[in-house]
Parts: structure tokens; C-alpha cells; sequence
């Protein structure tokens, strides 16, 4: 009997793991819905995609939006390198997730220049901080 249940201990973590790495992608495709369902209902959008410009609403909008963006692309590359390191460790399974990440960087680079109009690494002008020109 003891057997049997020593030899089911690997099963039940394996199952646990598997789990928990589905439910961290669940919420990460969570926030990402989340923050389109927001914007799609927030007042003005459909007049945001019909003029030029950036007034106060759109920022605010596009960094509420970009935010729900980032926090769910983390919690997707949590989820999938939970899964690839500690349920599916070989070449191939830790290439693809060397490849997701290298993607989802560059994806989180470019919603933040997009949001902040700056590259991460420098630094923010509006939080006045000093540049080595000034």
C-alpha cells in the first residue's frame, strides 16, 4: 500500500504543477480581456479611432490598456516557464520558451515606448528627472 501511494506522489505534483501553470495563463489571458473589455467600453473610444492627436482621455487610456497588456503577458510567461521547467524540461520545450520570451520582451518593449514614448532605459523626462545633457 505504501508503495502505491509513494509511487502516486509524482503523479499528484506533476498534476499540481500542471494546474497551477494553467491557472497563472488563465489570468493572464484574464487581465489582457479585461483591459480590451475596458476599453472597448470606455466612453470615447470610437471617437479616439476618428481623430488625430493625443488629448488627456487617450493617454490615459492607452496607459490603463498597455498596463492590462503587460500584467497579462507576465503572468502567461510565468505560467509557461513553470510548465517548461519544471513539467516538460527538454531542448525543444525550453527553446520554444526561450523563444516566447524573447518575443513577449520585445512585445513589452514596444507597448511601452508606445504608452510612455520612450525606450525603457531612459529615463522619464515628465518625472524630471536629469538627463546627462542637462
Amino acid at each position: 500500500m505504501e508503495g502505491g501511494m509513494a509511487a502516486e506522489l509524482p503523479h499528484l505534483a506533476h498534476d499540481l504543477i500542471a494546474g497551477a501553470s494553467l491557472a497563472i495563463e488563465f489570468l493572464g489571458a484574464a487581465f489582457i480581456t479585461a483591459a480590451v473589455v475596458k476599453l472597448a467600453v470606455s466612453p470615447g473610444t470610437f471617437r479616439v479611432l476618428f481623430t488625430h492627436g493625443s488629448n488627456g482621455r487617450n493617454r490615459t487610456d492607452k496607459h490603463e490598456f498597455g498596463a492590462g497588456l503587460l500584467m497579462g503577458m507576465d503572468f502567461l510567461v510565468a505560467g509557461d516557464v513553470i510548465k517548461s521547467v519544471a513539467l516538460e524540461l527538454t531542448l525543444p520545450a525550453i527553446s520554444a520558451l526561450a523563444l516566447l520570451v524573447l518575443i513577449r520582451t520585445f512585445l513589452s518593449w514596444s507597448i511601452l515606448v508606445e504608452i510612455e514614448g520612450r525606450w525603457p532605459w531612459t529615463p522619464d523626462r515628465r518625472d524630471g528627472a536629469r538627463t546627462p545633457e542637462s
